[in-house]
């Protein structure tokens, strides 16, 4: 299915607006740092969350606020987690109940999220100081959500946004997202902060089901530094302004739905693995002919986990010894001697593994192969008809720069 690229991430939709500002929580005032996503009628919502059981206040604020049939706004900050300190659950309240009284909704209505240092307490004076010009700056140009993109942002290096339209039921229905996330990614739901809007006519049951499948292939398959924040979060609003017949079973037109939000969703999770802190080469690994997608997934997350698969990508060494050692490790039942391992890029691909040995391979065109800034490992498994790809990145010396100071 073909599906047409349009500008505005979450604001491409119909009936969304969305603002980013800087209010005064982050010292720089270059560095926007609160973000306002709006939805002119109530739409109905879904969200995933973190696995980790230490949440943050907003957090665990959201999966109560989700449970609601429908939501107006996202409420954002950048540069505090909002996460074990004194007054977080006062203060992730109180960022829902200032941004409702700006919007004129009920605070139920407000999704809240919270990204940065762990264990500062929040001061809401910042922004409630910032909120009327958040309010004013609402527009649902493409403009909006780029603001509000670059307000979530903590280390990342770029901005994420994207959106798609496609035809459902005769009508076009557009899907726009803007996500955050640097470090402290690992597949273990969330992984970061996301935010998607839909302009799709859609059951909240059914929106739900959808998300859950779509980040379980997408988002649960990237991994940057093996840690699972406190405050991840995807969160999914859809107001049916678009007015196809609206999905209420797992009917042709969830299954077209489902695949739209697959690709846009693929798409994000890729920008968030290759901007993993200090990285320069996105690395995809996909493991084929797997006995099944259970055993296929497993192996393909523990290659891109691996921290010494990662130095040897950043080293730009055919090291495909790191390679199945992690596959061993994964705790996969296979046979290590029918496994061949390729690396390929834009520069070519090259076999350094076959049934599990070592070959005699050209060390200059492998280099060149690893140099180019995507990586592909590509291991056949020789066992079934089960494939599964995931993302992460390389490690570098500056990981460790940008996480040895990240709080001071």
């Amino acid at each position: 299915m073909m599906y047409k690229e349009t500008e505005g991430g979450v604001t491409a939709a119909k009936g969304f607006r969305a603002s980013g500002i800087h209010c005064g929580i982050r010292h720089n005032k270059e560095k926007k740092d609160i973000a306002l996503i709006y939805c002119e009628k109530p739409a109905v919502c879904a969200g995933l969350f973190t696995l980790n059981k230490v949440k943050a206040a907003p957090v665990k604020l959201d999966m109560e606020t989700v449970k609601n049939e429908t939501v107006r706004a996202i409420f954002a900050n950048s540069g505090i987690a909002n996460a074990c300190a004194p007054g977080c659950d006062e203060a992730a309240a109180g960022m829902q109940k200032m941004a409702a009284d700006a919007l004129g909704i009920r605070p139920e209505e407000v999704l809240v999220s919270s990204t940065g240092v762990i264990g500062i307490p929040l001061d809401l004076v910042p922004m409630q100081k910032g909120l009327p010009e958040l309010v004013k700056e609402l527009t649902d140009a493409p403009s909006g959500s780029d603001d509000a993109a670059h307000a979530i942002m903590t280390t990342d290096t770029r901005k994420k946004e994207y959106a798609i339209q496609f035809e459902l039921g005769g009508k076009t229905v557009t899907i726009g997202a803007i996500s955050k996330g640097s470090g402290m990614i690992h597949p273990h739901m969330g992984t970061m902060l996301c935010y998607i809007t839909t302009d799709c006519a859609i059951r909240k049951a059914m929106l739900k089901k959808a998300l859950k499948e779509v980040c379980d292939v997408t988002f649960n398959r990237i991994s940057v530094d093996g840690d699972t924040s406190t405050n991840d979060s995807l969160i999914m609003l859809a107001d049916g302004l678009a007015g196809n017949p609206a999905i209420d079973t797992e009917n042709e037109d969830f299954e077209i739905f489902v695949k739209a939000l697959k690709h846009l969703c693929t798409v994000m999770a890729k920008r968030m693995a290759a901007d993993g802190e200090g990285a320069r080469h996105l690395i995809t690994c996909t493991v084929s002919h797997a006995a099944d997608e259970a055993e296929a997934e497993l192996l393909s997350k523990s290659v891109i986990s691996s921290t010494l698969t990662k130095a040897a990508i950043f080293g730009c060494d055919a090291n495909w010894g790191r390679v199945l050692c992690a596959m061993g490790y994964s705790g996969a039942d296979f046979a290590p001697s029918t496994v061949d391992i390729r690396f390929a890029s834009r520069a070519g691909e090259i076999l350094v593994c076959e049934k599990g040995n070592g070959l005699s391979f050209d060390e200059d065109l492998a280099a060149k192969i690893l140099h180019e800034d995507e990586v592909q490992i590509l291991i056949d498994m020789h066992e079934g008809n089960s494939s599964v790809t995931c993302w992460g990145c390389d490690i570098t010396y500056d990981y460790i720069r940008i996480n040895g100071d990240y709080r001071t």
